[in-house]
């Protein structure tokens, strides 16, 4: 079971964070704006509530998952290097002496 959960990936990357975060943004604004015209129209504010919590519930499926759309611009690190190196190159250097 562990090894299913393993496979299902759970990054994103910067560009896709920010896609994310516009659309996330963009969808609340949105419900925002519809339900306080519909409640205003209609003189009930229970409507602008449920429009809002229906824009919010609506993003956090859009938003949070980590959608393919939002894993195509994966970073790419550089190769791990040997820690033994680094320590050699650390005794080679020569301490400077201050005047």
């Amino acid at each position: 079971m562990f090894g299913l959960l393993d496979a299902i990936p759970t990054q994103m990357d910067y560009k896709g964070q920010k896609l994310a975060e516009q659309i996330f943004q963009g969808i609340i604004l949105f419900s925002a704006v519809v339900g306080f015209i519909y409640g205003y129209l209609i003189e009930q504010f229970g409507w602008t509530v449920y429009i809002v919590i229906g824009g919010f519930t609506l993003s956090c499926l859009l938003t949070l998952p980590p959608w393919p759309m939002y894993r195509r611009n994966p970073l790419k690190w550089l190769p791990a290097q040997d820690s033994s190196l680094d320590e050699k190159k650390q005794l080679e250097k020569k301490p400077k002496k201050h005047k």
